[in-house]
């Protein structure tokens, strides 16, 4: 499907970037299938996969593919691509939502599917340390047998690498906070090809520059991380998930703000507006009421969790909720996070055929049901299919406009919606996204969020560390 030019740049190109010469990037695939074998892949169709995301920028490819198996093999691949000028793109499971894995310059796409040991467990210290390539869900299968997991529940089987790449967070992160909050120690690979471990596995430090939260949410552009050192936790003895229905989106947010504000340790509280359950029913047939939900779990002792319940009920009813419907039983629990795990692909079944473009915005908890409810009848003033659900524990949210690419007025319409959603959330003390990045599609807000002197200190660092602008190119800063 096309677009109209304006839709396809409003991302900034990096004026001191170009692609690479046809002679650098052959004399790099060149050395790269001598050291790689068929482990370098050049095939379209191969380098179209690493070269689009869920946004509607255009595919674009990379030069080439390349899948290193260790720490060594990727600083091998650094080096050879700094001499050559050629741009590096570091890939995890290609989930992300702004453009992250775009090859905008060309380059060598570095995918770390193949880095899946699961270095060390240390169950006494509650932490680990594993690949970059292992995904949420392969580690959290590992760990079961030891009575432990790691929290951070993104809805797609992210890896851990692409992870604390985007600082991502999840339906958990109310009680178990984010990427930035469980990553102890990374091992990264700078752009001249060294290889920097950031931390050790001691839970506080402060010694030198904090160089795990510089990297973590730099989405690729400042050093390409290969090893991550992770807190866990240990399985609740109790977990208890339920749904309950409210009146409005603005009923269930001023249900969560109180449930937060009045310290209930609540694990999820997730908010589904009704149209977002439309089509939750329609791809994972939950045959839930079609009207505002909010999907809450807690976890703890049996009464710790009983407890709980409780009093959520009763701030709940306050509010016009309920009533609910309780799920113990883990399959029970598992259906329906799974169904939240898959609003995206929901969100598409209520026009099936189109596109979507998904994205987020947090606020503080004190001005969330505000800026919901705005949202909401911005949705509605426009005449646009676009579902939400959100983290709301936390302030953060998801908006899902499904889009006719080929309708520039629809197109136009859906692009002020979001420029009109992020204004919003700035105007209440919030940020542009909470969760998804930066990518390519938001590099136009930070400006606004930040400010030009810290924009500045952005791209000094980023100078700084990658003076040719090799690493993920076009993403975060323009330079």
């Amino acid at each position: 499907m096309s677009l109209p030019a304006a839709a396809l740049h409003d991302a900034p190109a990096s004026a001191a970037t170009l692609p690479p010469s046809p002679e650098a990037v052959a004399a790099v695939t060149r050395a790269l299938a001598a050291s790689f074998g068929n482990r370098l892949v050049t095939s379209l169709a191969v380098r179209q996969q690493h070269g689009h995301t869920l946004t509607w920028i255009p595919n674009q490819p990379p030069d080439a593919v390349v899948f290193p198996q260790s720490t060594e093999e990727v600083a091998e691949i650094v080096k050879l691509c700094g001499a050559h000028g050629v741009p590096v793109i570091a890939f995890g499971t290609g989930t992300s939502l702004e453009g992250h894995v775009n090859a905008p310059f060309g380059g060598v796409c570095i995918d770390m599917s193949q880095m899946k040991r699961i270095i060390a467990v240390h169950g006494e210290d509650l932490d680990c340390v594993v690949e970059a390539g292992v995904t949420r869900k392969e580690l959290n299968e590992n760990l079961r047998d030891q009575g432990l997991f790691f929290p951070i529940d993104p809805g797609a089987d992210a890896s851990i690498g692409g992870m604390a790449a985007t600082r991502a967070s999840g339906t958990n992160a109310v009680r178990y906070g984010t990427m930035k909050d469980n990553v102890l120690a990374l091992t990264a690979v700078m752009a001249d090809g060294s290889i920097v471990k950031t931390s050790t596995r001691a839970r506080k430090t402060s010694a030198g520059y904090d160089l795990t939260r510089l990297l973590v949410g730099s989405e690729g552009t400042l050093g390409i991380i290969t090893e991550v050192t992770l807190k866990l936790h240990g399985i609740p003895e109790a977990i208890s998930a339920g749904v309950c229905p409210f009146p409005s989106v603005k009923a269930a947010c001023d249900a969560t703000i109180v449930t937060i504000q009045s310290g209930l340790p609540v694990a999820r509280i997730e908010l589904l507006d009704d149209v977002m359950i439309r089509g939750v029913n329609l791809h994972s047939k939950l045959g839930l009421p079609e009207t505002t939900m909010l999907f809450v779990e807690f976890h703890g002792s049996e009464a710790g969790v009983k407890e709980q319940a409780e009093r959520f009920g009763e701030i709940a009813a306050e509010y016009g909720g309920g009533p609910f419907d309780w799920a113990t039983k883990a399959e029970d629990r598992s259906r329906l996070w799974q169904a939240r795990h898959d609003a995206y692909w929901a969100a598409k079944a209520l026009r099936p055929g189109f596109d979507s473009v998904a994205t987020d915005v947090c606020v503080p908890i004190s001005r969330l049901a505000e800026c919901v409810e705005e949202t909401k009848r911005d949705i509605d003033a426009m005449g646009l299919i676009a579902p939400i659900a959100g983290h709301v524990g936390d302030g953060n949210f998801h908006t899902q406009p499904i889009v006719d690419l080929n309708d520039p007025e629809e197109v136009a319409r859906s692009q002020g919606f979001i420029d009109r959603l992020v204004k919003r959330a700035l105007a209440m003390g919030g940020t542009c996204t909470g969760e998804h990045g930066v990518g390519q599609k938001k590099i136009k807000y930070l400006e606004a969020e930040h400010g030009a002197p810290a924009l500045a200190v952005m791209r000094t660092l980023k100078r700084s560390l990658d003076p040719q602008n090799i690493l993920n190119p076009g993403k975060i800063i323009a330079l």
